[in-house]
């Protein structure tokens, strides 16, 4: 399916999705404190999320947010409060009056999205799969292979660029442990 075929709300909020991806991805490298820079992460692989779901790929959006954007997340900042890599007057990123204005108006524009929504409703022929279709790929490829084939035949690069992004942020969580312990010395 080409983004042509999308009624022009879905083309406007792939891009928005796209592009707070690519900023807020941006912005969690600037960052000096761990902490910040994981909060940054996780927008980045909920926009990501947002972007499978809106590809049509929903169960690789919903496992985006529980394996990557949950469980890995949790686990980062485990290692980074056991390590003891953030303090609080490092987090003083989201702390400034511009910030917060920016978050009030991101929060007014997802509110007001979400009340035209309600009020116009979801074209359910964009979100529904039929289930003769869901059928016939259960009966062909199996509850696995049918999830499976999507995701490393379709998706593959979108899913191979999620892994990039958490083994980016793997080698930045330890360049920044290293960098804090030999500054310690």
């Amino acid at each position: 399916m080409r983004p042509d075929d999308f009624p022009l709300f879905y083309v406007f909020h792939f891009y928005l999705f796209g592009l707070i991806a690519i900023v807020s991805s941006i912005v969690f490298v600037t960052r000096k404190s761990p902490v910040a820079a994981a909060m940054w992460l996780v927008v980045t692989m909920a926009c990501l999320a947002a972007e499978y779901i809106m590809l049509d790929a929903q169960f690789i959006g919903i496992m985006q947010i529980l394996v990557y954007t949950g469980a890995i997340m949790v686990v980062f900042l485990f290692v980074i409060m056991l390590l003891n890599l953030g303090r609080p007057a490092d987090i003083a990123d989201a702390r400034s009056w511009g910030l917060k204005l920016l978050a009030a108006l991101v929060g007014l524009v997802f509110i007001g999205e979400t009340a035209i929504l309600t009020t116009t409703g979801i074209p359910a022929e964009k979100y529904m799969v039929p289930a003769s279709f869901m059928n016939d790929q259960l009966a062909k490829y199996g509850a696995v292979g049918a999830v499976a084939k999507p995701l490393y035949q379709d998706y593959s690069l979108a899913f191979e660029l999620a892994s990039i992004v958490i083994l980016v942020a793997i080698v930045g969580a330890v360049v920044l442990g290293r960098r804090r312990t030999a500054d310690a010395r």
